[in-house]
């Protein structure tokens, strides 16, 4: 198995569900054993951690934790942030998480596919990683979401490669 590029790198996981940083968590360490992996849960916690340690990649949940306040912190200090979501799965949250600079929106349904879409957020830059994530996740939100979805979020992902 190859070794991803994940590891020896310092992740910072946000959730107020503790089951799913512990997915997160196992997913991750089993893909990078020698990464450092901090969690909170709560928008205090989180903010102290982001104001005092730089990190290589941010996971945020949306609802429960103030993701996207967290989202405007962890931009503004430069940091690549996959925003996470159960409960704020929409056009409109995906529409959001671009708009605000996240590099990625990820349904939690795909923890179990964490790893690899985390080492596209380190190795793409913003609009190739959100092209990719499109493809990899276009079915996904054409399933979950209204038929015109891609219309209405004026997120014209297949025109950016051309």
């Amino acid at each position: 198995m190859t070794e991803s590029i994940l590891n020896g790198k310092k992740i910072l996981a946000v959730d107020d569900e503790p089951d799913v940083l512990k997915v997160l968590e196992e997913e991750i360490m089993d893909a990078c054993p020698n990464c450092t992996f901090d969690t909170a849960t709560n928008f205090e916690s989180a903010s102290g951690l982001l104001e005092s340690k730089d990190y290589d990649i941010v996971v945020l949940d949306i609802m429960g934790v103030r993701g996207f306040d967290l989202l405007d912190k962890a931009v503004k200090k430069d940091l690549k942030v996959a925003m996470l979501t159960a409960h704020a799965l929409s056009p409109e949250a995906l529409k959001k998480s671009y708009e605000m600079k996240a590099r990625a929106y990820l349904p939690k349904d795909k923890l179990g596919e964490i790893v690899p879409f985390l080492e596209d957020v380190l190795t793409h830059d913003f609009q190739s990683g959100w092209t990719r994530l499109f493809e990899k996740l276009h079915t996904f939100f054409t399933e979950r979401f209204e038929s015109d979805w891609e219309k209405k979020t004026g997120l014209t992902w297949r025109e950016w490669t051309k």
